[in-house]
């Protein structure tokens, strides 16, 4: 009997528990000032994946990589009139190892293809990738009679996201960087079940 009473008290503390969860989660998609005047001053409740989702996505660093006519948009993207600052991309660097977003703008040949690969590798993880333009993902134009270009990127490197356009206007790119923001928001840094059962497994 008394089990059965622990269970029944277990069950209500965790239904609360859940909702007030749940609650807090609504209130943090539903505003950004979601936290003000809700908590004592001086106190922060966050989750460590948040927390850290937070950092990777409003530092996000591209490396200063073009490879045809997409990188002229991706110029105008980080000039004053786009202005890519503004969500904390704007610093594009010189050297694959400080960079942890690859743009790639523009026709990949095959001879170019084993140096985007190692300039992929170079970088830290995690990393991304923002394929930009019809070249990039599938070719373009150069994709019947083209021997010499890669029929999309994703052959090379895995892509995160994909810009169409020929080329795209800066505002396509930015938007290309938004929803490569929402995809970092949503991961975890908790190890999936695959890779649990895989080295359990092993």
């Amino acid at each position: 009997m008394r089990l059965h009473a622990k269970a029944i008290a277990l069950g209500k503390c965790a239904s609360r528990v859940f909702s007030f969860g749940i609650g807090h989660w609504a209130l943090y998609n539903s505003a950004m000032s979601w936290i003000e005047n809700r908590f004592e001053e001086g106190l922060i409740v966050t989750s460590l994946d948040l927390a850290v989702n937070w950092g990777r996505r409003n530092s996000l660093w591209p490396m200063t990589f073009g490879l045809a006519c997409c990188a002229i948009e991706m110029m105008a993207v980080g000039a004053s009139r786009f202005d890519l600052d503004r969500f904390g991309a704007g610093a594009f660097r010189a050297t694959p190892r400080q960079s942890d977003l690859m743009i790639v703008a523009g026709t990949v040949n095959y001879k170019m293809a084993s140096r985007l690969k190692r300039l992929y590798q170079q970088m830290p993880d995690p990393k991304y990738v923002i394929a930009m333009g019809a070249c990039t993902i599938g070719g373009g134009p150069y994709f019947k009679y083209g021997y010499n270009v890669v029929k999309g990127v994703d052959l090379v490197v895995p892509v995160d996201v994909y810009v169409p356009g020929c080329p795209p206007r800066p505002e396509a790119l930015i938007e290309g960087i938004m929803r490569l923001q929402d995809k970092i928001t949503a991961t975890t840094l908790a190890r999936s079940k695959a890779a649990l059962i895989a080295t359990a497994a092993a």
